[in-house]
């Protein structure tokens, strides 16, 4: 007796951790915010351009490099001529590599001032809010080594998050000098080529203070800590002297000033700060007092006092500017990334967000970024200065949402054309042809056209505002029957029985086929109807 053939079995639908699939509504708010954060950024004077996801592996530069994978971190492979790729981790190294071909040509104006934006890829442990891939909008000005680049830089980052309705005193522009982590690195003994890792490891700590607090920081600092999983990660093995040391530069602006809310000068924020002189201080005050200690701390360290001198002048620029509070110097500001050379910015939202359930949600980070001026020069073997900065759109996304400054209502669908008659599909097709030709998204309905019901329930379902319906009766006599869904849905809210609503036949009524534009556009009209 013969085996019975085995059943095939189903492949199973699933999507890999990290990743998220999005649908219309979400993909509708994340072109709203990409149009927001496009016109301030051509305000500045930015232009576009792109880049592709892929690139050659040592081309993106370091990024926990390993020995195996070239680089731990971010997802790569060989091709067929056993090169190395990798996805990008940033926008920010592929711009590198783009000014790198092109500098010093007729085909690049320097300064270089450009945006980009898309999706970025990260091979991390994936987490709450944390993702493998995620979208970024970028802008960099590349070919000055002026403070005011990166003074505008901040000035820029603070504008877009008030165009996204992030109101001032709601948010604020961190700014550090990684020249000057770098003399605490040399201060606490981790100077040289030989403590890169190291180095490192201390910078990724404290750039998590806002996700893992100064407990989480101290063990990452020392040997380790465990997460809520389980897991382990090795800490950068610091003694209890040399963290004390980081912890006093990194609370530098607690000792000086009051705990940070950003101040405007608007009646609702000054209302709030009422009676609390110092948080009403110019910024830029603040920030002389906060670098004159440290000077003090780190006057042998001719690169601390060099980037303690621009931060000064960054709090210069802004304050000029009229930017008095939104933008803040706060030494406990760290960019993980390895190759900022220079003053480094992050945009933080200060306030709770309640989320769906009605828990405060602190959002911290939504965007950061920073002095690279090494970065282009690998690719030129002279120094070429580079500053820039990156919204994280997917992560503002999603406080903005909480707050309810973005529409995440399902849009509008297209107007429906019914199949009354499958014989008659061409005249329907050239109704729907008719509209889309006078700028109305339409389609026709391509299920089972056996059922009217079902036509209208599919026609509900996809949103439509309305329906157009033709049968033999309403063709002899050249008209057509517009059911306006909208209007209908509301009106039989308020029916009470099967019997008055077939009586009452809400919202539908009959028009010339001829004024088929018109009619349709009047009840998009008295709804107000739009498709963007």
């Amino acid at each position: 007796m013969s085996d019975k053939p085995k059943k095939p079995q189903k492949l199973k639908a699933r999507l890999p951790r990290g990743l998220e699939d999005r649908g219309p509504a979400a993909i509708a708010a994340t072109r709203e915010m990409v149009e927001k954060i496009r016109v301030v950024y051509e305000r500045y004077g930015f232009e576009p351009v792109e880049t592709p996801a892929f690139e050659y592996t040592d081309a993106l530069g370091k990024f926990l490099p390993d020995q195996d994978r070239p680089n731990e971190g971010v997802f790569s492979f060989q091709d067929d001529d056993e090169q190395w790729i990798s996805l990008r981790y940033d926008l920010t190294a592929p711009l590198a590599r783009y000014v790198g071909e092109r500098y010093g040509t007729d085909g690049l104006v320097l300064p270089y001032r450009s945006y980009r934006s898309g999706y970025v890829f990260r091979n991390e442990k994936p987490g709450p809010g944390r993702f493998r891939q995620f979208m970024q909008f970028d802008a960099d000005t590349v070919g000055s080594a002026s403070p005011a680049a990166d003074a505008e830089m901040c000035m820029m980052a603070a504008d877009t998050l008030e165009a996204l309705g992030i109101a001032r005193g709601d948010y604020a522009i961190k700014v550090n000098n990684r020249k000057v982590l770098d003399g605490v690195m040399e201060a606490i003994g981790l100077g040289g080529d030989e403590n890169i890792g190291r180095r490192l490891t201390v910078l990724r700590a404290i750039d998590k203070l806002d996700r893992l607090g100064e407990r989480g920081v101290r063990e990452l600092l020392g040997a380790g800590r465990k997460d809520e999983s389980g897991d382990f990660t090795k800490g950068a093995g610091l003694d209890e002297t040399q963290i004390r040391k980081i912890e006093t530069f990194v609370n530098a602006r607690s000792l000086v000033a009051p705990p940070t809310l950003a101040y405007s000068g608007d009646k609702d924020v000054a209302q709030r700060l009422a009676g609390d002189t110092d948080r009403k201080e110019n910024e830029y005050d603040i920030a002389r007092r906060i670098v004159d200690m440290l000077r003090e701390t780190f006057a042998d360290s001719k690169l601390a006092v060099d980037g303690l001198n621009e931060l000064v002048e960054i709090a210069r620029l802004v304050d000029a500017a009229g930017y008095h509070s939104q933008i803040m110097v706060d030494p406990s500001v760290v960019r993980g990334l390895e190759y900022y050379t220079g003053p480094v910015f992050e945009a933080q939202l200060l306030a709770a967000i309640p989320n769906e359930k009605g828990q405060p949600v602190v959002f911290g980070s939504v965007g950061g970024g920073g002095r690279y001026d090494g970065l282009v020069s690998r690719f030129r073997g002279e120094p070429v200065p580079a500053t820039g900065f990156s919204i994280g759109v997917s992560r503002l996304q999603a406080a903005l949402t909480l707050l309810g400054k973005l529409d995440t209502r399902p849009a509008f669908g297209p107007v429906v054309v019914t199949v009354f008659d499958r014989d008659r599909v061409a005249d329907y097709q050239k109704m729907v042809s008719t509209l889309r030709g006078h700028g109305i998204r339409a389609e026709l309905y391509l299920g089972n056209p056996k059922n009217m019901g079902n036509q209208l329930k599919y026609a509900d379902r996809r949103n439509a505002p309305c329906v157009i319906i033709q049968g033999s009766d309403e063709k002899a006599r050249g008209e057509v029957q517009i059911k306006d869904l909208i209007e209908g849905a509301k009106a039989a809210a308020a029916i009470a029985s099967n019997q008055e609503w077939r009586e009452s036949r809400p919202a539908q009524f009959s028009a010339k086929e001829d004024e088929l534009v018109a009619a349709v556009r009047e009840v998009l009209a008295r709804h107000d109807v739009s498709w963007g």
